[in-house]
């Protein structure tokens, strides 16, 4: 997994060439003019802003829609398989409409910074990424990643686990883990014989590679934590993340427990408020990415969260591990990160500059070696 972040360094900007005026205009004209600029692309910004906003609020109506009516599609694979075929023709899809500058929190990178130019992909063990969501997201979260993998060669897919992203499956009904990681896990026992993939965990998705791991040990090349709960065994991600939960008030008053078997039993599912998911989840993220949050994030089951793990060495011990670091992360803060790290003792860890708690969301940023 170093092959995936440790040397993603940005180029130097170039300096666009600068033309000399032979007439400058006076000092007061020229205020006035960069002053009706700045307004003008104030204005631009704000309709860019209101034009996403009204996007994701018809989507989110639309999608409501059909569920009351009862026409929301099912869909019969919960894995969207995402990577090159070698045999067809290169898609240029449109560029964007948009007239928003690109901002500075949302920065581009190039397909040659994904992966370090020495390193040939035929000589790695495996190219095949299987990314796993976290809590309330879906395979939707990874779509920069997505992209960013596929421009540099590598295969990918994102996983949907069960009530997630476009999987149809009521949420409320999911009462174990292997319920809920039954896509990932199918996913893995149909590979070819002698595949093996680099799983990538976020969040929640920790605890449920870390369940694949056991089952699936010789089908994983790597294993990579990304701002996720990595259990112990006999652990659930419960009693992994909650080991400073007393301190994450924040953290508290998103959470929403439904109850969907009535109130005088257990939770089934825990909402977030979406009022509170860019300063939980997202404060260092892109407004569009908000936005998509915002009308795509599921309620996140329960039971799962509760039960307990359990991972022997032979199995689980057998994958190389990697720990990715957040330390802006306000959902689970990188003292808790450090904590569960120091208790697990992956091959690497690496850390994400700047970042807050959805890494995927982000283009990839530099990542600096930590010990």
């Amino acid at each position: 997994m170093g092959n995936l972040c440790a040397l993603l360094s940005k180029e130097p900007a170039k300096k666009k060439p600068t033309r000399r005026l032979s007439h400058a205009p006076s000092h007061s004209n020229f205020s006035k003019r960069w002053a009706g600029m700045r307004s003008s692309r104030k204005e631009k910004l704000e309709l860019d802003d209101a034009l996403i906003h009204e996007q994701a609020l018809a989507a989110a109506i639309l999608f409501k829609q059909h569920q009351q009516n009862g026409t929301l599609p099912s869909f019969d694979r919960s894995a969207s398989l995402r990577y090159p075929n070698a045999g067809s023709k290169k898609v240029t899809l449109p560029r964007s409409s948009s007239s928003r500058a690109r901002s500075l929190t949302d920065p581009l990178l190039q397909p040659h910074q994904l992966a370090h130019q020495e390193i040939k992909l035929d000589d790695l063990e495996t190219n095949h990424f299987v990314l796993v969501h976290g809590g309330g997201f879906g395979a939707w979260c990874w779509y920069k990643t997505i992209a960013l993998l596929e421009e540099g060669g590598f295969k990918v897919t994102a996983i949907d686990l069960t009530g997630s992203g476009v999987h149809s499956y009521d949420t409320n009904k999911i009462t174990c883990l292997s319920q809920y990681v039954k896509p990932l896990t199918d996913f893995l026992e149909n590979l070819a014989e002698g595949e093996k993939v680099i799983l990538v965990g976020h969040d929640i998705g920790g605890s449920c590679i870390s369940y694949a791991m056991e089952l699936f040990p010789l089908k994983i090349s790597k294993a990579v934590f990304l701002a996720a709960a990595i259990p112990t065994s006999g652990q659930s991600t419960f009693d992994a993340i909650s080991q400073q939960a007393g301190s994450n008030d924040l953290m508290r008053q998103a959470q929403i427990f439904l109850y969907a078997n009535g109130s005088d039993h257990p939770p089934t599912s825990i909402d977030l408020d979406k009022s509170l998911l860019k300063d939980l989840l997202f404060h260092r993220s892109p407004a569009k990415d908000v936005a998509l949050a915002s009308v795509s994030m599921r309620p996140i089951p329960f039971a799962p969260v509760l039960e307990k793990l359990s991972l022997s060495d032979p199995k689980y011990g057998s994958v190389r591990r990697f720990y990715i670091e957040t330390p802006d992360d306000n959902a689970i803060p990188i003292t808790l990160q450090k904590s569960m790290i120091n208790a697990n003792s992956p091959e690497k860890v690496l850390r994400l500059k700047g970042s807050d708690h959805a890494p995927s969301s982000q283009s990839l940023k530099p990542c600096t070696t930590y010990w």
